[in-house]
């Protein structure tokens, strides 16, 4: 299959180089050779890197020469290092430049989109007010902007009585504020002074009395196309809202039949893949080269499917009981590095 391609993975934490290099080591079967490395271990002058690779059975450290393709899995905001090295290596030949996600871009880009149907109406926390809102929703989503793991979503829900009940990650309340106090105040003193967003609130269709999303991971394939890698179902614990902390992670195709028909379920899949990848390209342009997101999916009391966001770095993790995924999430990111280093090669002939 051509030359040698020589990839790069790019790491936040030195002590995750083992892990890393055995996962995508084990589930890769192309003419390439893969490398760990972290911003640190980048010498600019030289035009090297000292990265961990596997040599006949045994990891060890070398110095490389810059790889052909960057598969970037740093999760952070800040993107001077992977920018000086696409710099260095070429225009594209890093994908996953951006990962962590601006929630409000990402909103802003879907509803400006031909996806806006699936999109929940989603508002600057500093620019409305949150009692209409609530008034209007019954229940609200904040959010950060930045956030992930479902770290800091709080549910906001206006009672029968008038009262205002705010949780943080299960349904029991870790705030209760009585009509007659200033909930704007008090709403203010939580979420004023960083970039929250409030989100309307879906009523959620659930699974035995429990909550649950649907994670669509797209992913490019050796074609450089995006494609459906896997359609998981998030199962939350009991009396918990945040899916990020659940309890199972089911196949989809376990869940939604106990949700639909036959006929309807075959509909569903096929629009969580057509929604799924249209979303990712829509991103990919908007954010620059990509190769893998999540989609998080959840179905109202309709049954009718809502974004609830996209993920830049999806957890592969929570795969680890899934094995009929497993190849397929670790190898494809490589496939798709493997695609584009054969690209810069052609490239390069002309």
């Amino acid at each position: 299959m051509g030359s040698c391609s020589l990839i790069g993975i790019l790491i936040t934490k030195r002590n995750s180089k083992k892990k890393i290099l055995k996962l995508y080591q084990r589930y890769q079967n192309i003419n390439m050779k893969i490398f760990v490395f972290t911003p640190a271990d980048i010498l600019w002058k030289e035009k090297r890197i000292i990265g961990l690779s596997l040599n006949k059975g045994i990891m060890r450290q070398n110095s490389f020469p810059l790889p052909h393709v960057v598969y970037n899995q740093c999760f952070n905001k800040k993107t001077e290092t992977i920018q000086r090295l696409e710099k260095a290596i070429g225009r594209n030949k890093c994908f996953n430049k951006i990962n962590f996600f601006n929630k409000w871009d990402i909103y802003n880009l879907l509803k400006l989109s031909n996806l806006k149907p699936y999109v929940p109406d989603t508002f600057l926390y500093n620019e409305v007010n949150v009692l209409e809102l609530l008034e209007k929703y019954k229940v609200v989503y904040i959010k950060a902007s930045y956030g992930s793991k479902g770290e800091s979503v709080y549910r906001v829900e206006l009672m029968v009585n008038g009262d205002t009940h705010i949780s943080l990650h299960s349904m029991a309340p870790s705030h209760i504020y009585r009509k007659s106090e200033n909930i704007q105040e008090k709403l203010d003193q939580l979420f004023g002074h960083k970039k929250y967003m409030v989100q309307q609130g879906i009523l959620i269709s659930q699974l035995d009395h429990r909550y649950f999303d649907i994670r669509v991971l797209v992913q490019k394939d050796i074609f450089g196309e995006w494609t459906v890698s896997a359609i998981t179902c998030r199962v939350a614990y009991e009396h918990y809202f945040n899916t990020s902390i659940c309890e199972t992670i089911y196949d989809a195709s376990e869940v939604l039949p106990q949700l639909f028909s036959s006929d309807k379920l075959n509909e569903i899949f096929a629009v969580l893949c057509e929604v799924s990848r249209k979303a990712a390209r829509g991103t990919e342009a908007h954010l620059g080269s990509l190769g893998e997101l999540s989609v998080d999916f959840v179905l109202d009391e309709q049954r009718k499917l809502w974004i609830i966001e996209l993920n830049g770095k999806p957890q592969k993790n929570i795969y680890k009981d899934l094995k009929r995924y497993k190849r397929k999430i670790y190898s494809r990111p490589l496939e798709y590095a493997y695609y584009l280093s054969q690209l810069c090669d052609i490239n390069k002939d002309f």
